[in-house]
């Protein structure tokens, strides 16, 4: 089997059509589709009970108690016989020739890892997401999009590595992404936008609550993780990088989203110190002097700016 693409569902009985349309018309030749249940309550496996009587060869039906989007993919995973992992969310899609052209790639270039670009699809507007090429592990930590569902990886490294999803966490995406990337000795990019990411209002993504702050154990657990398996050195100026960015980027903007006063209060005021209690000295980092409006940003952070910026998201 070539390819092996693991989708996890829960209650999404709108969507699961429209995606696994797109996966059964793969027009690779040896696509091995495993439907990972995750204890939906709605009409999902009637949906998914269409396609395995018409496509019975090609699918693998799971069923399994509710353990959130990181167990489906870990349980998927023990049954998968490709060479290489795909991950495809539920409420996803793709375009036909996804798999066909990022195995290719895979294979020409002996490839660990192929990623493609991808397609935020809002209900009102598409916005294309064109993703940078990295030429080392180091520039690699520092500027993949840490999202599963975009690439092919080599089934071999995730089994070697033991490398899992972290169950009970959001962000997900994030942990496993920059633990895998110590084992890409070759990445290559098919440089078209397969994938269209579904935005829904209701899904985990876009509701903020306390569990907004499990961020906090995700970056920790990538740092602790390359400090125990004695590679973090090599790798320090970017972790450094990569943790300061996410705490005053795009992981602050979602604190400044969680409805609670009190809690928001408490996540933005724990923002800060895990960030300088961490790295003290994160203004000095070398990535972070590289002139952009980003970095320019970031280093305009001090006590003072920080709760300017911290108002001022609030009221976005």
């Amino acid at each position: 089997m070539k390819v092996s693409v693991i989708i996890p569902v829960y209650n999404i009985e709108n969507y699961i059509d429209k995606c696994l349309e797109s996966v059964v018309n793969q027009t690779i030749d040896e696509l091995e589709i495993i439907i990972v249940n995750d204890g939906s309550t709605d009409s999902s496996k009637d949906v998914i009970d269409k396609y395995m009587a018409k496509y019975n060869n090609k699918i693998k039906y799971l069923e399994k108690e509710n353990g959130g989007l990181s167990s489906a993919r870990n349980y998927g995973l023990k049954y998968a016989t490709g060479e290489y992992i795909a991950f495809l969310d539920g409420d996803d899609y793709i375009e036909l020739d996804t798999y066909k052209e990022m195995y290719e790639k895979a294979k020409k270039e002996n490839a660990d890892m192929v990623e493609c670009d991808f397609l935020w699809e809002y209900p009102n507007k598409v916005k294309k997401d064109i993703g940078k090429i990295y030429l080392s592990k180091n520039e690699m930590i520092e500027k993949v999009r840490v999202v599963a569902w975009n690439k092919l990886i080599k089934k071999e490294i995730i089994e070697k590595e033991n490398l899992e999803f972290p169950e009970g966490l959001r962000y997900e995406d994030i942990e496993f992404c920059y633990k895998l990337v110590p084992y890409l000795n070759k990445v290559s990019f098919v440089k078209k936008p397969f994938v269209h990411y579904v935005q829904r209002k209701t899904s985990i993504a876009n509701t903020q609550n306390v569990k907004t702050k499990e961020i906090f154990m995700i970056l920790d657990n990538v740092i602790n993780y390359y400090k125990e398996n004695n590679i973090y050195e090599e790798y320090k100026n970017e972790l450094e990088y990569i943790y300061t960015r996410y705490l005053l980027c795009s992981s602050l903007k979602r604190m400044c989203k969680i409805k609670n006063k009190l809690e928001r209060k408490k996540a933005l005021n724990e923002t800060w110190e895990k960030l300088n209690n961490r790295f003290p000295n994160w203004k000095k980092n070398k990535i972070l002097k590289k002139f952009n409006l980003k970095n320019l940003y970031i280093r305009s952070n001090n006590k003072i700016t920080y709760k300017i910026y911290c108002f001022l998201l609030n009221k976005i």
